[in-house]
């Protein structure tokens, strides 16, 4: 996984035949847990044997902050991108010792700022934040980041012969609807395809239907959609055999940011596959003043299905 030298709690517990929490306990030294003498001295020499230091936590306390890291995910985010993003995080947190704490949705500030005050975080972090804020993506962002994943999905259809190409958007503003849209606009001018045409797949079943038959009729040109995440593919397709057209034959249709339900539908979904756990690594260093030396990003995949 691209993990550094440095030991780790993990290292330690293994080292001396006991689990992690204990050595976290006995290296603290926590008057609250009863454990042996004998347990004690064996995870204090295999802590020395191995050069265990703990990275973060006398500066947390000096500072006055928990050892608790916030991550507000919004909805809207609930792919694999922030599934594997969360892992990465938690556990480059745990392995420093600190814990994360992670808030879904979109909460009353005041509520929001209550929780802050209790809980005294070390750092309060924000899923795709950089993104958010509207951040011109560097050449390395094009390469392994965000926007090559993005622009993946569109060179696919590209490479397959589709010119003209329109992107499927969910019905209500996500935080990274923006961002997405400008990457696959920006990867359509790159690969000299004209501007992407842009229409909305709505809920329920028959207002998905009727948005498609409308988008349709006025771009019949269209031979295939981009969808902003795998659900909306999803509708995309429903709308699609509910009209009686085919995919992929009439119209080829590829989702993003993978999420199970794509594999069981039919036909199954193509889509974009993203592991962002070096990327929740990356972050959980960062926040605690660690190297994050020997880490980079994974570039996103293609998954390989009937739809695109």
């Amino acid at each position: 996984m691209g993990r550094s030298g440095r030991v780790t709690l993990s290292d330690v517990a293994k080292a001396s035949g006991v689990s992690r929490a204990t050595v976290s306990f006995v290296l603290n030294d926590d008057p609250r847990q009863t454990i042996s003498v004998a347990t004690r001295e064996r995870v204090m020499e295999a802590a020395q044997d191995l050069g265990y230091v703990p990275h973060g936590i006398a500066r947390a306390l000096r500072e006055g902050s928990s050892r608790v890291v916030v991550l507000n995910v919004d909805w809207g985010i609930e792919g694999n991108f922030s599934r594997s993003y969360v892992r990465g995080l938690d556990e480059e947190l745990a392995e420093h010792e600190h814990i994360l704490l992670v808030r879904h949705g979109h909460a009353n500030p005041e509520a929001a700022q209550k929780v802050l005050d209790t809980i005294a975080p070390r750092a309060v972090l924000r899923l795709g934040e950089v993104y958010m804020r509207g951040q011109e993506p560097t050449e390395e962002d094009w390469e392994r980041g965000f926007a090559a994943n993005a622009a993946l999905q569109i060179r696919y259809l590209a490479e397959r012969g589709h010119t003209r190409i329109a992107m499927a958007l969910p019905d209500h503003e996500f935080p990274l609807r923006d961002a997405r849209l400008g990457f696959a606009q920006e990867a359509a001018r790159r690969l000299g395809l004209r501007p992407l045409e842009r229409f909305v797949v709505p809920r329920p079943r028959d207002a998905g239907a009727a948005a498609v038959e409308a988008f349709l009729a006025a771009h019949g040109d269209v031979t295939a959609l981009a969808a902003f995440d795998d659900d909306i593919a999803l509708r995309g397709i429903t709308a699609l055999r509910d009209l009686g057209r085919r995919v992929p034959d009439d119209m080829a249709v590829i989702g993003f940011d993978e999420i199970e339900y794509g594999s069981l539908s039919t036909p199954a979904l193509t889509t974009i596959h993203i592991d962002a756990e070096i990327l929740g690594r990356i972050a959980a260093r960062a926040v605690l003043d660690v190297d994050t030396e020997g880490l980079a990003p994974i570039p996103g995949r293609i998954v390989v299905r009937e739809s695109a």
